[in-house]
């Protein structure tokens, strides 16, 4: 069975079974639909001690939620899934630190960051402060354009400061569909090939092509993967001006081990699976780390203050 269908299994017991979600029933809407994996009640979809900050984080700092003006109901959600993990430890940089170190040991400290209204150890849902280097159209934090699901920014101990934008994925697959071509007379693909193309061939990470029409690039999650390395490439060539200094990066892709439709697939594109399609479209392959959530908090399971929250984790995704 896929991993996608072994989780909404998994959270329609834990609706009618657990206490997790504080009695919230299920069968809520979502695109116009009753659904059993849909909580009626969509704020108990994050973390208890998280719901108010999370709601006045999102409003504070004027973040768009996914597929609507609150927090969805939707149990699958890769947004609420990132939230949950990370937001119960953003303010604590001790255990920023940590779990970003348990990756890559090279670190002495972790910034505020101060593209927030209060700026602490972790931001999500990050955009450029100035403007969109992309050429996208909108730089709304969340929605219409690149957007970071959560980003810390730690120093190196050579001193230079690192941006480490964070992809969190949960059931999320894809099928092989070309972006590059979408739309009629692929209108919507060569507004994207306008957008990004040019960055691409610009850009010291990524691998320049001969053509990028029907190109890896265009292609999910690699689509996503090159917009945000350009994202990263870009706030640090602007870092004189951005608000978010930084003098380097490292990009970090959190997926679930057992998500294999989305880990173990053979692309089209490439014929591999995708930590090796995207791998091969890297420079440098020490700026880019798949993890496991589970990996990325155990350095935290020997911390008294954060047992209720591993518990919720293991009950909840793991």
């Amino acid at each position: 069975m896929r991993y996608k269908d072994l989780q909404y299994i998994r959270q329609i017991e834990l609706i009618e079974n657990s206490p997790l979600f504080d009695n919230s029933k299920g069968n809520g809407y979502f695109m116009g639909k009753e659904r059993a994996f849909v909580l009626q009640t969509p704020t108990t979809n994050l973390y208890k001690p998280i719901r108010e900050l999370a709601i006045k984080y999102f409003k504070e700092n004027n973040i768009d939620w996914w597929r609507g003006n609150s927090p969805s109901g939707h149990t699958l959600s890769s947004q609420i899934s990132c939230l949950n993990h990370l937001m119960p430890i953003m303010k604590d940089k001790k255990a920023v630190l940590t779990i970003i170190n348990s990756i890559k040991n090279e670190f002495v400290t972790v910034h505020p960051i101060n593209c927030d209204t209060t700026p602490r150890f972790i931001a999500f849902e990050v955009v450029s402060s100035e403007k969109n280097y992309l050429n996208e159209r909108n730089n709304t934090r969340g929605a219409n354009c690149t957007s970071v699901d959560a980003l810390v920014l730690a120093e190196h101990i050579s001193g230079r400061r690192v941006l480490i934008p964070i992809e969190w994925k949960y059931t999320e697959t894809y099928e092989n569909f070309d972006k590059s071509t979408e739309g009629e007379n692929k209108a919507r693909g060569l507004e994207r090939q306008r957008r990004y193309n040019e960055l691409i061939t610009q850009s010291a990470q990524l691998k320049s092509m001969v053509t990028y029409e029907g190109s890896v690039y265009y292609q999910e999650p690699f689509y996503q993967l090159m917009r945000q390395t350009l994202w990263a490439e870009q706030m640090v060539r602007h870092n004189g001006t951005e608000i978010i200094k930084a003098d380097d990066y490292f990009h970090i892709h959190v997926i679930p081990k057992d998500n294999r439709q989305l880990l173990a697939k053979r692309y089209k594109v490439s014929g591999n699976n995708m930590e090796e399609t995207w791998r091969g479209c890297l420079h440098d392959n020490t700026k880019y780390h798949i993890i496991d959530p589970v990996s990325l908090l155990s350095p935290l399971e020997s911390v008294d203050k954060y047992r209720d929250l591993l518990t919720y984790l293991r009950a909840r995704y793991w």
